[in-house]
């Protein structure tokens, strides 16, 4: 019997989930391995060479972990339950002119949906995966916190986890450095692993051109969006474009023509097929509609409080006053400036290193 019981590691071939598994296992854990298939590239619509979490060889590097450290690994096809889920909710936002992020809402309903469900088949007390971030506790409820490891800090795209899934979920990279975690890998003999290079890609999208998917998975999407207008924030016509869902808040580059200045997309209007442009001041707001909440640290959401806020990865954040309003959404006002608020991205609330909750942009104000 194990020292400290059974744990499901989530395993995408890479180093920090390898690594993972090997710190849970020398700590007396009892591992076993899941990799999940989430993904075919061939129905991408790209022509990059398969990699990442979902290809063969990344499947194979985590099955070898498992064979060289005696453990049992399983790999598991979620593909139909993906697919339904993100795949259909990316494409649903970008034609509501919304940009979405589907990394964090895998995490939240897919992917430790699925480890929670066959942990439990396996008898597996708990769940790990490899991503930087802690989980405390505070009066019977567990909430994430920031790694040690700042640099490369997951919290923010956590924020919508469960207290089902807290209670179970062990992150063995909180309190380390990527330096040391490369170590830890080269020092047990998996030096290539060690050098191997990370993907910041969506899964599904492994060229980066989401434009593209876009075009694979909505029939005739490039003549139902043909013909759009750019306006000023004035409302002035000012040229043509190619289709609303082609475009992001803030997006200076690949707009198809030139202005005589650098132009910055602050608004899609998808009912009239509409992209205004504007200088960075415009992209300026002053707070903004959060709904799709999830209280985490607390049981209910603290209100009348100044929080530490980010809107999106890597944001440097910013303090705001949070207040509820009649419709279950929170509304955010900004202590100072902020550019660049994208409906569909995630705002996520912090006090000091904790995440208070989180939520989904509706809109900037």
């Amino acid at each position: 019997m194990s020292k400290h019981g059974k744990v499901l590691v989530a395993m995408s071939g890479g180093i920090d989930s390898t690594v993972s598994a090997m710190i849970l296992q020398e700590e007396g854990y009892e591992v076993v391995g899941i990799t999940m298939k989430t993904w075919d590239y061939a129905n991408s619509g790209s022509s990059k060479k398969e990699t990442g979490c979902c290809s063969l060889d990344s499947i194979n590097d985590a099955r070898q972990v498992a064979v060289d450290r005696n453990f049992h690994h399983f790999i598991i096809d979620i593909r139909d339950e993906f697919g339904d889920y993100v795949i259909d909710d990316f494409v649903s936002e970008y034609m509501a002119g919304r940009t979405p992020n589907p990394c964090i809402l895998c995490n939240t309903h897919i992917k430790w949906s699925a480890l929670l469900k066959r942990a439990d088949a396996m008898d597996c007390e708990f769940i790990a995966t490899g991503h930087y971030a802690r989980v405390n506790s505070n009066n019977d409820r567990k909430y994430i916190s920031r790694a040690a490891d700042l640099g490369k800090d997951q919290s923010y795209v956590l924020w919508g986890l469960s207290q089902e899934c807290l209670n179970r979920t062990l992150f063995p990279l909180a309190e380390l450095q990527k330096p040391e975690v490369r170590q830890i890998a080269a020092d047990n003999g998996y030096t290539d692993l060690a050098k191997k290079a990370e993907s910041y890609e969506i899964c599904f999208v492994p060229d980066n051109n989401y434009r593209n998917f876009l075009k694979n998975r909505v029939e005739g999407l490039e003549e139902k969006v043909a013909n759009g207008t750019f306006v000023n924030v004035k409302g002035e016509i000012i040229g043509q474009h190619a289709g609303y869902p082609f475009f992001t808040i803030g997006q200076r580059k690949g707009l198809g023509q030139a202005f005589g200045t650098p132009m910055y997309v602050t608004d899609i209007i998808p009912e009239t097929n509409t992209v205004v442009l504007g200088n960075p001041d415009d992209l300026i707001k002053n707070g903004m509609q959060v709904n799709k909440i999830n209280s985490m640290k607390y049981e209910n959401f603290p209100l009348e409080q100044e929080l530490f806020t980010m809107v999106r990865y890597n944001d440097k954040g910013s303090l705001a006053k949070i207040t509820n309003d009649e419709n279950d959404s929170l509304n955010v006002e900004f202590l100072s400036n902020v550019r660049g608020i994208a409906p569909g991205q995630s705002a996520v609330f912090y006090e000091g290193d904790d995440v208070v909750g989180g939520g989904v942009i509706y809109s900037g104000i």
